[in-house]
């Protein structure tokens, strides 16, 4: 929906693995280099280890599209935690081969002769187990026995173990310090420098951009590259966020203002502003004092007040308003001016309480505004006409003139000779 707004031809930060938008940083590189060499050299066992949303599964993808599939046969393993049993019967379905026993050595030796036609063929096979974390230990140890697989020179099947950090720490596991040994080709992935963070987001937009124009700001940017700490797939995150709220607010460019609600989203922490329950406190304390100095009833509400203390929130100059009523009348009387001091001998009326004037909201009598009907002329905008009618082009403001105008169907684009009907706004618009 912020496609058109933003003049993008696809959206740029998706969260899914995409090799269109591959980003290869030194350690992607390193790391696609080992999975290509480990893989097209026949090494055996390659590793891929990396923290989550570094971008292992997009690396992974990249490789798979761009090998040739008349040479390559991938076998992709999603859920790790399975027995060896039941990776062998998952082989096979893979061969159209039916496991008959139960036994997996003779399994094995069966697969054994279906690599080797493989081999003769030309093809290579690659078994792909990703979330390697979670494939248990008994699992782990008896991979050996597939990548004993082999010629005189070459393995018949590549045993690609794709993890987080995770893996690493459970291949110190002393059961499996053999398939250790064997783990020659790695490849590591690291989290992005703030360089390699701001040149990630810019190249992901210069892939869809239609229109040479910055959305985010220098200060958005460093906001997103400082949370996101280096991790691709929470920038994607944030970012597309960003683009959705910016286009429900029309801002064209993206501020840090924005970025920090955008955050406060995403890790549901809202911002503290305890100034405000202050100021309502402090506001409400001050309408109490100015209702009660003009109360007609305010000596004897003196009177009881003197029998409380003074409260621990109160400013001297609140506290100072609340005295007897002698002193007080003492004090007002002292600052008046002689011609306002009544006396004895000339008594004077009581002055007539003062009538506010009605605001436009309240008053009967004030008139309504009357309904416009403007013709779109040549390099209008609903924003831009909103701006002049009502003085405001916010979302809701948007969304009343589109409610008024059916025959509105884009917000963004209206057509020479339209007449758009503006009522006035309804009070809880305003």
């Amino acid at each position: 929906m912020y496609l058109d707004f933003y003049h993008l031809k696809k959206a740029p930060f998706h969260i899914t693995p995409d090799p269109e938008f591959l980003f290869l940083s030194p350690s992607h590189k390193a790391a696609l280099g080992a999975l290509v060499y480990g893989i097209e050299e026949r090494q055996g066992f390659v590793t891929l280890i990396g923290e989550v949303g570094l971008g292992k599964t997009t690396i992974l993808r990249s490789y798979l599209e761009r090998v040739d599939q008349s040479q390559f046969k991938p076998i992709y393993i999603f859920n790790a935690n399975v027995s060896f049993s039941d990776l062998l019967k998952t082989l096979c379905r893979e061969f159209g081969i039916e496991a008959l026993t139960e036994d997996i050595a003779d399994t094995v030796n069966r697969l054994h002769q279906v690599l080797i036609e493989e081999y003769k063929q030309g093809r290579n096979v690659a078994l792909i187990v990703d979330e390697a974390q979670h494939m248990p230990i008994e699992t782990l140890e008896h991979l050996r026995m597939l990548s004993n697989l082999e010629t005189s020179t070459q393995k018949l099947m590549q045993i690609v173990l794709v993890g987080q950090p995770e893996f690493e720490a459970k291949l110190n596991n002393h059961a499996l310090r053999q398939l250790k040994q064997r783990l020659v080709i790695r490849g590591t992935i690291s989290p992005l420098t703030n360089k390699e963070s701001r040149d990630y987001i810019i190249y992901r937009l210069a892939k869809v951009v239609m229109v040479n124009e910055p959305i985010f700001t220098k200060g958005a940017l460093r906001k997103i590259i400082k949370h996101a700490q280096g991790t691709p797939r929470v920038i994607n995150i944030l970012c597309t966020n960003a683009l959705i709220q910016g286009f429900g607010y029309r801002k064209r460019r993206i501020a840090t203002k924005l970025i920090k609600e955008v955050i406060a989203d995403y890790t549901g922490k809202k911002p503290q502003r305890l100034w405000r329950p202050r100021l309502a406190l402090a506001g409400t304390i001050a309408l109490l004092v100015a209702l009660f100095w003009f109360s007609p009833y305010q000596e004897v509400a003196l009177s009881k007040i003197n029998q409380v203390k003074v409260m621990p929130f109160m400013t001297p100059s609140v506290a100072s308003r609340i005295s007897p009523p002698q002193e007080r009348s003492a004090a007002v009387r002292d600052s008046l001016p002689p011609a306002l001091i009544s006396t004895p001998e000339q008594p004077t009326q009581p002055p007539k309480p003062a009538v506010a004037p009605l605001s436009p909201e309240t008053s009967e009598s004030a008139p309504a505004m009357p309904t416009t009907v403007r013709t779109v002329q040549k390099g209008d905008q609903v924003a831009r006409v909103a701006l002049e009618v009502y003085g405001s082009s916010n979302h809701t403001v948007l969304e009343w003139i589109r409610k008024n105008n059916p025959q509105l169907r884009n917000l963004n684009r209206v057509d020479v000779g339209m007449q758009l009907t503006l009522p006035p706004l309804p009070a809880g618009l305003r």
